[in-house]
């Protein structure tokens, strides 16, 4: 069988889904795998009792993904708000592999989502065979977890249409989808909960309406507060990669992470990390999703291209692809920052020429 290019959550983190089960000693809701503690553990790392270690999910505030957790505990829906790239999805994704044991009931939101992808659709053979029956209809990811008690998942939810958004409204507040066609309704047991994720940057495209922002708690996943922190989870997520794709390269070092990390968050802020000197933004998030990603694709080429050992130039087309979304106002931004930044700071130079040979 072949293996697998990415694993659902549950499954990459069975074993330490397990030894939590094991190791549980708090109360159980109904229809959920662990405790909301033990759910926590899970997102945030600890050793556990038996003394297994169980890795951290999320780098960041304990005190949210708290927040997060009891909210789902409670009858209102969680709302993960925030930048591109702050691990909005991931976090949605490990909610729902530690509360219900599967992270697959996912409605992906685009603006061609319809009302048949959140309430229920129908097979149109069946539909005009039998006419409109319960075997000719066809679930939605959102239906069967209120048929199951588990978390449903609806991703980029603002980038649906106002109009189908608002289906969920009484999904969320009666806890029931009604089917008009069959004169009956799915009435949702214990345990089922909505998680969303919304994109700040789409804020104006199709905002949620007062009704339905009320059956939402918001919770906004902030960017990595210190470069440290940063630094750790491209590390570990750039291992993880690292370890899936089998790459015949050296684990990248953390100067190069550091380095990656530096620039990303400089052209971010607008300003050196020392505060002396002021730089232009670019049109992108720079995210540190984005950050994974260049070191993911440096380590590809240093492997496939190189002797194995990252380096400047392995990192810097992917920096420079990051960067430079729009070819002329972000090539200025960027342009600058190689002549103020990288020209002058001590054991940066690799990278300074590199960038600049990629110009020419």
């Amino acid at each position: 069988m072949n293996t697998l290019l990415r694993q659902h959550a549950e499954q990459q983190f069975a074993e330490e889904l397990s030894a939590l089960k094991k190791n549980e000693t708090q109360k159980i809701p109904e229809n959920w795998v662990l405790s909301p503690q033990s759910v926590v553990t899970y997102l945030m790392g600890g050793k556990l009792s038996d003394g297994f270690e169980v890795s951290p999910k999320y780098i960041g505030q304990r005190r949210l993904m708290e927040i997060a957790v009891a909210t789902l505990v409670t009858d209102r829906a969680l709302l993960l708000y925030g930048l591109p790239g702050t691990a909005k999805s991931w976090v949605s994704e490990h909610l729902a592999a530690a509360i219900s044991g599967d992270s697959t009931m996912i409605v992906q939101g685009t603006a061609g989502t319809g009302e048949e992808s959140i309430r229920y659709g129908w097979n149109y053979a069946k539909l005009l065979a039998e006419g409109p029956t319960e075997a000719a209809m066809v679930q939605t990811p959102v239906m069967r977890a209120m048929r199951e008690g588990k978390i449903a998942r609806v991703e980029e939810l603002t980038r649906i249409g106002s109009d189908v958004q608002d289906t969920l409204i009484t999904i969320l507040s009666e806890k029931s989808m009604p089917i008009p066609e069959l004169d009956t309704e799915v009435q949702a047991i214990r345990g089922f909960n909505v998680i969303a994720t919304a994109n700040n940057r789409d804020k104006g495209v199709n905002d949620l309406s007062s009704a339905l922002k009320r059956r939402f708690n918001t919770v906004i996943l902030p960017l990595p507060a210190t470069i440290d922190e940063e630094i750790d989870i491209v590390r570990r997520r750039v291992e993880s990669f690292e370890k899936v794709m089998e790459l015949p390269a050296e684990k990248p070092a953390l100067e190069e992470i550091r380095r990656i990390v530096t620039i990303f968050r400089e052209l971010r802020a607008g300003v050196t990390e020392d505060g002396k000197t002021k730089l232009k933004t670019p049109s992108g998030t720079l995210s540190t999703a984005e950050a994974i990603s260049v070191m993911s694709n440096g380590l590809a080429l240093s492997g496939y291209f190189g002797d194995g050992r990252i380096n400047a130039s392995d990192l810097v087309s992917g920096i420079i692809g990051a960067v430079v979304k729009d070819p002329v106002q972000d090539k200025v931004v960027w342009d600058e920052y190689m002549e103020t930044v990288l020209k002058t700071r001590d054991g940066w130079k690799d990278i300074y020429r590199a960038a600049r040979d990629w110009g020419e």
